[in-house]
């Protein structure tokens, strides 16, 4: 089930586009929010990105909260930070199963002090906070879970979408163009300062 860390090292789609080259994880569990998985990940892909879904291990396919499956390409515990260059969290119920598996935890956890790309969407938020990276961060969340935000040390404020560094996150499903358009922004501007690292990387 797992896909192996080389495949994941070289990428998949041998895409072009805005994006290409770069790789990206979608993280995945049970009852996830249908739009927040999937419009980030075909958008992405259209990008040119190669989109990895990480999973926690505990299935190989996850229902959606409206029942559509979506099948994990590796398990959270089976990858690094380092072989991503942004790790994206849909809401939906999910976050409350992911925060429950430490190997989802320290994947995003890691992503963050390795200054990828992390953005969350809506009930998202919970994993961010159980990685503890929101403290002193200006950070949105669906409201529901503004207490949660505030008590990890979060500046919430209600906006569609919020980046704080290369942290990105939003509210709902309603604002996911302006959450997208934010994280191929924050992806672009990312590239173009690793540009050196990724080129000695190639070299060697």
């Amino acid at each position: 089930m797992a896909m192996e860390a080389r495949n994941i090292d070289k990428g998949i789609d041998g895409g072009t586009g805005e994006l290409a080259g770069m790789r990206i994880a979608i993280l995945a569990e049970t009852l996830y929010e249908d739009l927040e998985l999937w419009y980030p990940y075909y958008r992405l892909r259209e990008a040119g990105a190669d989109v990895f879904v990480v999973g926690s291990g505990s299935a190989e396919t996850y229902q959606s909260k409206h029942g559509y499956p979506v099948t994990v390409d590796a398990e959270a515990d089976t990858v690094t930070a380092s072989q991503f260059d942004a790790v994206i969290i849909p809401g939906g119920y999910s976050p409350d199963h992911m925060r429950r598996h430490p190997s989802m935890v320290k994947l995003v956890r890691e992503a963050h002090e390795q200054g990828k790309v992390v953005a969350a969407i809506c009930h998202a938020g919970w994993m961010l906070a159980s990685a503890d990276i929101v403290r002193g961060k200006t950070a949105t969340s669906y409201r529901s879970i503004k207490d949660d935000m505030v008590n990890a040390g979060a500046n919430w404020v209600d906006r569609e979408v919020v980046r704080d560094g290369w942290l990105v996150t939003s509210r709902s499903p309603a604002d996911l163009p302006a959450f997208m358009r934010t994280i191929i922004a924050a992806l672009k501007e990312r590239r173009g300062r690793t540009a050196p690292e990724r080129q000695v990387a190639l070299a060697g």
